[in-house]
């Protein structure tokens, strides 16, 4: 013991050896500053509220971004989509392997007295061959499968019609007549298709007695086309 009547800092017990000796072995018991225990409390506390924060932070600059990202791609991307369509579409279009051509008539299409004129604005199937003038000009000689479907009313004459600069006038290819209706108005359709051999330069087009007959309620009633076999 210290002269002062307090206590040693250290303990020592007293135990027997395996030998038999008693052995003196100290254990220290210094006991930690109070102070120093708060102190240590409060800078873990700190740490803690700090790291809480940042990871608050980062959350709410996360979700920010997202929002910003979905609420601009939201609201562009129907028009995207529909270009991203489009151009699949034209991308992925597939031309004929052979001449080609698919010409329809609208309730729009002028045409004039006795010659039939096709739509040339919704994407009208058009492959080797011209189309001028109501016609399809010929660009590459050979057999040609040459067709026409035409609806109208009353009495009416229907023909699919050839041209050339080696002859005078036009040649008709194919033709149907309906000469008489047994009723005030009647609706008929036609429908011409034959094989031919035609030269680069030769112009085929459809007649009919008269335009103003035509019914062009769909686009599907009345076509004009040809290709090559």
């Amino acid at each position: 013991y210290i002269s002062t009547g307090v206590p040693a800092p250290s303990r020592y017990f007293s135990r027997m050896g395996d030998t038999g000796d008693d052995l003196d072995v100290a254990y220290s018991s210094v006991p930690q500053n109070p102070d120093e225990q708060q102190k240590g409390s409060k800078m873990s506390q700190m740490l803690l509220w700090v790291v809480l924060t940042v990871v608050m932070y980062g959350i709410a600059a996360e979700a920010f971004f997202i929002y910003h990202l979905y609420h601009h791609k939201s609201v562009s991307i129907t028009s995207v989509f529909y270009s991203f369509v489009l151009e699949f579409q034209k991308s992925s279009c597939v031309p004929p392997s052979k001449v080609a051509a698919h010409l329809t008539a609208r309730s729009n299409t002028v045409h004039e007295k006795t010659v039939m004129h096709w739509d040339m604005e919704t994407d009208p199937l058009l492959h080797g061959m011209i189309y001028k003038d109501g016609g399809l000009i010929i660009q590459k000689e050979g057999y040609y499968y040459v067709y026409s479907k035409v609806s109208f009313s009353d009495v009416f004459q229907h023909s699919v019609t050839f041209s050339n600069d080696k002859f005078i006038g036009n040649v008709t290819l194919l033709q149907s007549r309906k000469y008489s209706s047994a009723s005030k108005e009647s609706r008929s359709n036609s429908f011409l298709g034959g094989v031919f051999h035609l030269y680069a330069g030769d112009k085929i087009f459809v007649t009919v007695s008269s335009t103003s007959k035509i019914m062009l309620h769909r686009n599907s009633e009345n076509f004009f086309g040809a290709f090559m076999i």
